[in-house]
């Protein structure tokens, strides 16, 4: 298996464990979607792969259709998507990704949170190489789909992993952040269902931690997943389930 399809398995259950919480960040990207690209999700492919995400969380629809119709409304708020970097205890690099309408809320917030747990809030870009931006797609698996000739013929959109993950059934596919667009044109074309797709940031180097470590880094992590305006939070803290 590649290196993204073992780092989604290892969040996967973390992320999606809490449903409100999942809700709620969909939500807040679709609402951002929606704003910069229009209402219609046939002329928007970001809020087009925003909504199949809700599906595959069992986000019920008329919730989605709230979080389409606030960013219409002219008293919704102007979220921006702001990226914070810093270090947690131990060395541990952590990158957090907001979607918020008050930056110097959120910007206080996630750094008391860093303080409090001997860690600090650096400046944007500081961390950007100890981590790839990559995109994700899960797509249905095709009876008969060949893996390898399928994967041929997506090298050239970017491509440069894909696995099958029997569990889910479904052809997991990674390549760099910017190519996103052009995979899902390409998915959507030739008639491939996804199931759903995702933004990650994979560490190129994972750091061990012992048990009382990985104790205190574990609150800090929980401090910002619990924050209304965190959408995502990335670590290079190795997993204790990772090999």
């Amino acid at each position: 298996m590649g290196r993204a399809f073992e780092y989604r398995k290892a969040r996967k259950l973390k992320r999606w464990g809490n449903m409100s919480r999942t809700f709620t960040r969909i939500g807040k990207e679709i609402t951002i979607a929606a704003k910069a690209g229009g209402p219609d999700p046939d002329v928007n492919p970001r809020l087009r792969a925003l909504m199949q995400n809700a599906k595959a969380a069992n986000m019920p629809k008329d919730t989605v259709e709230r979080a389409i119709k606030k960013a219409t409304e002219k008293d919704a708020g102007d979220y921006k998507e702001i990226i914070y970097e810093g270090y947690g205890p131990f060395g541990i690099a952590i990158v957090v990704e907001a979607a918020t309408d008050n930056n110097t809320r959120t910007v206080a917030n996630v750094r008391s949170y860093f303080n409090k747990f001997g860690g600090s809030l650096g400046t944007t870009g500081s961390l950007t190489f100890l981590f790839e931006h990559k995109c994700t797609f899960h797509v249905v698996a095709k009876e008969g789909v060949d893996l390898e000739e399928l994967e041929l013929e997506l090298i050239d959109f970017g491509v440069d992993e894909i696995d099958f993950d029997e569990e889910e059934n479904e052809i997991v596919l990674s390549a760099p952040f910017e190519c996103n667009s052009e995979i899902q044109k390409y998915l959507e074309e030739n008639g491939f269902e996804i199931k759903s797709s995702e933004f990650v940031r994979i560490p190129n180097d994972l750091k061990e931690v012992n048990e009382e470590q990985r104790t205190q880094i574990e609150k800090l992590l929980e401090k910002f997943e619990d924050d209304d305006d965190v959408q995502n939070v990335f670590h290079n803290m190795k997993e204790e389930d990772a090999e």
